[in-house]
Order: C-alpha cells, then sequence, then structure tokens
C-alpha cells in the first residue's frame, strides 16, 4: 500500500464513522480526527503517508510483530498507540479496521451519554 493509498484509506473510514470529525488543532500540517472531542487518529500532511492511532496494548504488540509496516505511535505513548507505514504488509480492510478499532476503544472511555455507538458492538462481526 502506497503513502496516498494508506492516507485514502484511514481517512475515508474514519469520515465514515458516527460522531467523527476532522480538525487542525496543531495548525494546517496535520489532519487530527476526534470522537467527541477525543484523538482517535492522526495524519500528518505531508508525503511520508504515514498514520498514528490508538491501539489495545496488546493488541499493538501483537500487530507490531506481525507487520512490519506498525510500528510504535510516532511522538506517542508506545504502549496505546500505533503508526501505520506505507508498505507492502497493508491491506485497505486492515487499515480500516485499525481505524474502527481506534474510534472505538476512545469511545468506551466516553460516559455512555455522550457515546455516539455502543463501543460493545459496534464494528464487530458476529458469527
Amino acid at each position: 500500500m502506497g503513502p496516498n493509498e494508506l492516507v485514502d484509506a484511514a481517512s475515508s473510514r474514519a469520515e465514515e464513522l458516527p460522531g467523527a470529525e476532522r480538525e487542525n488543532p496543531f495548525g494546517p500540517e496535520w489532519d487530527v480526527y476526534k470522537v467527541r472531542g477525543k484523538v482517535f487518529l492522526l495524519i500528518p500532511l505531508d508525503d511520508t503517508g504515514r498514520v498514528t492511532l490508538k491501539a489495545d496494548p496488546d493488541d499493538a504488540v501483537a500487530l507490531r510483530e506481525t507487520f512490519s509496516d506498525i510500528v510504535p505511535g510516532y511522538h506517542m505513548n508506545k504502549k496505546h498507540w500505533l503508526t501505520l507505514l506505507p508498505g507492502e504488509s497493508l491491506e485497505r480492510d486492515l487499515v480500516s479496521e485499525l481505524v474502527t478499532e481506534s474510534y472505538r476503544l476512545v469511545v468506551e472511555k466516553l460516559p455512555r451519554a455522550r457515546r455516539p455507538v455502543d463501543p460493545d458492538t459496534f464494528g464487530r462481526t458476529v458469527l
């Protein structure tokens, strides 16, 4: 997945999520996606094509060990954030799933009355 494809996959999914808003609190160089004022996705608007998102700490370790293009969060808490880099190990469906999970993790920390979705069921496939 190239830089533009990665950024497009992440931002497209973020914009579909209920209550998600794009802001530029760090200036025009960064798109920051928030839900109810809490960050779940950061995208620098440069040519690196990287994206940074929240992850469950245990999942983060497994993802970094499995995918060569997933590294600890750039300038973020390395336990709770991941950075996705352009590369062959990532596919659009995985990026979409990781953005959704980041969003879900943030939503579940919100007071129930402020949650735009139920984090226990949203984005989960029922078999």
